[in-house]
């Protein structure tokens, strides 16, 4: 969730803030070329919109803007013939792909670490393919700790200065990326602006699934890649024919069938080795699969999840032991205990239904 303190002083001093500021990326060019990317009358959110400053340059370049913000205080700034919306970054109120674009000024800074995958993931499924993003993250602090260098990111609350009182978390511009590739966007672009403080971070919403995960899971459920069905539905396993839901309803881990959020709330998250979607996974290149390894064994390390199952075992297959069956990784993988499962997909009739809920049992149970 959105940090409570932070939002209540942006709440209480929101004219002094607005006094004290102005649109800085329409006075540096930034706006201007964000906007020369969308065609005409494209619908764009502006997320942590403050006083409307964007959203008013938006609607005045020919595009449909939307004002959001937190802040009821901002909200009643933001010029009346805008629509506004007063909502957090971690419950868009917007429909699947309703979205063409979406900028983002100094919004997604305040959220929690924990919290700023999921909140990447809302917003990938409230855009249609191919939509651009723009916002800016906060950049590394000075004097950060060597386990924060390591990580690649921190949390901090700031004590003095303009932004006293508010918390901010932190990111190197690697770690930016592999947020986005998690949360399913592509080709991103990041470069400090002056100060150096920000970091301006551009990429494209690509046709994919993203991870659905956050703290305290009790389970990390790793496919090999979304299928083409899955990144359209925004739905892992969606196929009629995949079991997967249904074993996982037989084993007590979720209660709604597709539905990620929901067996999320219940702490079972998803991921996948590949990020791209393909009519079958065969599709895939061995390399794809060891370079997803990697990112997924970085989101492990950093989530701590009580186990990882990968359902399916082309992937494990391919990029650590050609000769894996079923059960519990010697070793574990990223701290954690990892168990390898047989697919669910309705292709794979070696294995039963019954047979996919017992392995997703004992996956949740763990060794």
């Amino acid at each position: 969730m959105a940090d409570a303190e932070t939002a209540r002083i942006y709440e209480r001093e929101a004219r002094e803030w607005i006094a004290q500021r102005g649109p800085r990326a329409v006075e540096d060019g930034r706006l201007d070329r964000f906007a020369a990317q969308l065609p005409a009358g494209s619908r764009i959110a502006d997320l942590g919109c403050g006083p409307g400053w964007y959203a008013s340059a938006f609607a005045e370049r020919g595009l449909w803007s939307i004002a959001l913000d937190l802040s009821a205080a901002m909200l009643k700034e933001v010029p009346a013939a805008l629509p506004r919306v007063r909502a957090s970054l971690l419950e868009l109120p917007f429909r699947n792909r309703s979205l063409d674009a979406a900028w983002a000024q100094a919004c997604y800074q305040h959220l929690p670490l924990s919290s700023l995958p999921l909140a990447l993931a809302h917003l990938q499924r409230a855009l249609r393919v191919d939509a651009r993003i723009e916002l800016t993250l906060a950049r590394m602090p000075d004097g950060a700790t060597q386990q924060e260098l390591e990580a690649a990111e921190a949390e901090r609350r700031q004590h003095t200065g303009a932004h006293a009182g508010r918390r901010f978390s932190h990111h190197s511009p690697e770690r930016i990326a592999r947020l986005l590739e998690g949360a399913g966007f592509c080709e991103p672009e990041i470069a400090e602006l002056p100060g150096g403080f920000w970091l301006s971070v551009s990429a494209r919403r690509a046709h994919t699934l993203p991870d659905f995960v956050g703290p305290g899971l009790r389970l990390l459920v790793c496919g090999l890649n979304p299928s083409l069905g899955s990144a359209e539905a925004g739905i892992p396993f969606a196929h009629p024919g995949n079991r997967f839901w249904r074993a996982a309803q037989h084993a007590g881990l979720v209660e709604r069938d597709r539905d990620p959020l929901d067996a999320l709330s219940r702490g079972i998250g998803f991921t996948d080795l590949a990020k791209r979607a393909t009519a079958r996974a065969a599709e895939l290149e061995d390399a794809e699969y060891r370079a997803g390894r990697e990112r997924v064994e970085g989101l492990v390390r950093r989530l701590k999840p009580r186990a990882v199952c990968f359902v399916g075992l082309g992937g494990w297959r391919a990029s650590i032991d050609p000769r894996a069956g079923p059960g519990w990784v010697q070793g574990g993988f990223g701290g954690v205990p990892g168990y390898l499962m047989p697919s669910t997909s309705g292709l794979n009739a070696a294995s039963r239904p019954e047979e996919l809920a017992r392995h997703l049992a004992r996956a949740a149970r763990g060794p």
